[in-house]
C-alpha cells in the first residue's frame, strides 16, 4: 500500500466568469486566490509558496501580502498551472515551503492585461509569423490538416468534439455556453480557419482559479474534503513551432509527459475514471485521448463520434464542457484542474458517480508543451 503524501485542500475559480471588465487581470488573480483561502480556511499569512504563469509571481504575491520562501513563474502556455502542480508538490515534499498557492488569471475578453503571456515566441515570429500565421486557429490548422490526411480524421468528428462537450456544459451552472449543437450546427458555423468553424475553436473569457496544496498529513486539519495528487505527474515539450513538429499527427510532448504521469502514478488506463484534456480547439481532445494511449492512433476522433466520452460513456471527458463550452480566458488548465478536483470531491454538477481517479492533461502553445496529473479522492492505494 502507497499513502498519498500531497493534496489539494484548496479550489476556487473567479466569482464571475465570462465578462469581468471591472478587474483586471491582477484582481482576478486575487479574487481566485482569495476565493481558494477562503474555502479552506487561510489567510495569506499561511501561504509560503506561491507560483503561477503569464504574470510575475512576486507581483501576485505582494498584492496578496505573502512573502514566499518558495516561488515558480514556469510559463510554458496553458498547461503551466498543471505543470505547477507537479512543481509544487515536488516544493512541499522536499521541505522548501508548507502550503503553495497556485493562481491564475487573465481578462482575456476584456483585456485588461497587467501582462502580455510568452507567445509568440521569437522562433515564431521570426520564422513562421512572416508567412502569415498569426494566431492559435491559424497556427493550429497544420497539424489538424495533416491528421485529417494520413489519419482519416473528419470533419463530422471534430465537430462532435464540440457537440458532447457542449452536453457536458449544459450540466454545469457556471459554463458559458449551455444551449444543445448538432454537427451541423458546428459545421455551418462561421469559418475561422480551415477547417475551424467558431464552435470548433475556444471561447474568449475573463476569469481565474487558484488552487492551495499542502502534505497530506495536514489536509485532514481543514475542512475542504482534500483531493490527493497519485504520484509526481509529467512534464515535456518539443519547441514553439508547429512547423517544426516531429510528427504533424501526434505530440511528442504529450506522449512524454503521459507516459510519465501514468509511471509516477502505476496506473493503467483502464484504473482512470474521468479525463480532463485541454481543448483550445476541438482537434486536441483526439491527439490527447490517441497520445496517452486510450486509443490507437487514428481511431480518437471515432472514439468521441460513438458517443464514449459523452454523459453515460465509459470514458467521461472535459465533463465542465472544456474550452469549447464552459470558459477559456486565454490560458485554460487551471479550469481543467478546477474540474478534476470537483470530480474527486464529488461536487461537479456533472458528476460521473463513483469517480476516483482523474487525469488532467494540457498542452503549452501549439503543441511546444505539455503537463499531466493524475488526481485521486484516495489517500492510499
Amino acid at each position: 500500500m502507497t499513502k498519498a503524501s500531497i493534496a489539494i485542500v484548496g479550489a476556487a475559480e473567479t466569482t464571475r466568469m465570462g465578462k469581468v471588465p471591472e478587474l483586471s487581470q491582477t484582481g482576478l488573480h486575487a479574487d481566485a486566490a482569495l476565493n481558494a483561502m477562503a474555502e479552506c480556511g487561510l489567510t495569506p499569512a499561511d501561504i509560503d509558496g506561491i507560483a503561477t504563469a503569464g504574470h510575475d509571481s512576486a507581483e501576485i504575491a505582494q498584492y496578496l501580502g505573502i512573502t514566499p520562501t518558495w516561488q515558480d513563474s514556469t510559463s510554458i502556455g496553458g498547461c503551466s498551472f498543471i505543470l505547477h502542480v507537479r512543481h509544487a508538490a515536488a516544493a512541499i515534499a522536499t521541505g522548501l515551503c508548507k502550503t503553495v498557492l497556485i493562481t491564475h488569471g487573465e481578462s482575456g475578453r476584456s483585456n485588461n492585461r497587467a501582462h502580455r503571456p510568452l507567445f509568440p515566441s521569437m522562433q515564431q515570429q521570426e520564422f513562421e509569423a512572416i508567412y502569415g500565421p498569426l494566431f492559435p486557429p491559424s497556427r493550429f490548422t497544420l497539424p489538424v490538416l495533416r491528421k485529417m490526411k494520413d489519419d482519416g480524421l473528419t470533419l463530422e468528428q471534430l465537430a462532435m468534439v464540440a457537440v458532447v462537450q457542449r452536453e457536458w456544459a449544459s450540466r454545469h451552472p457556471r459554463a458559458t455556453a449551455h444551449d444543445p449543437i448538432t454537427v451541423d450546427d458546428v459545421l455551418s458555423a462561421k469559418m475561422i480557419a480551415w477547417p475551424f468553424t467558431k464552435l470548433m475553436c475556444c471561447l474568449v473569457s475573463d476569469g481565474g482559479g487558484a488552487l492551495i496544496l499542502t502534505s497530506a498529513e495536514r489536509a485532514q486539519d481543514f475542512p475542504t474534503k482534500p483531493v490527493y495528487l497519485r504520484g509526481m505527474g509529467g512534464e515535456s515539450c518539443e519547441g514553439p513551432m508547429v512547423s517544426q513538429m516531429e510528427d504533424f499527427t501526434s505530440s511528442k510532448a504529450f506522449r512524454v509527459s503521459g507516459k510519465a504521469a501514468f509511471e509516477s502514478a502505476g496506473i493503467s488506463h483502464s484504473d482512470v475514471d474521468h479525463l480532463m484534456i485541454y481543448d483550445a480547439f476541438a482537434h486536441l481532445p483526439v491527439y490527447g485521448l490517441e497520445d496517452l494511449g486510450f486509443v490507437a492512433k487514428g481511431e480518437g476522433g471515432a472514439f468521441i463520434a460513438e458517443g464514449n466520452t459523452r454523459p453515460g460513456g465509459r470514458l467521461p471527458l472535459n465533463t465542465n464542457g472544456g474550452g469549447l463550452s464552459y470558459m477559456h480566458s486565454g490560458m485554460y488548465g487551471m479550469y481543467a484542474l478546477q474540474e478534476g478536483v470537483r470530480q474527486m470531491r464529488g461536487l461537479s454538477p456533472a458528476q460521473v458517480e463513483g469517480a476516483k481517479l482523474s487525469v488532467v492533461h494540457g498542452v503549452g502553445g501549439m503543441f511546444s508543451g505539455a503537463a499531466t496529473v493524475v488526481l485521486t479522492s484516495e489517500d492510499q492505494w
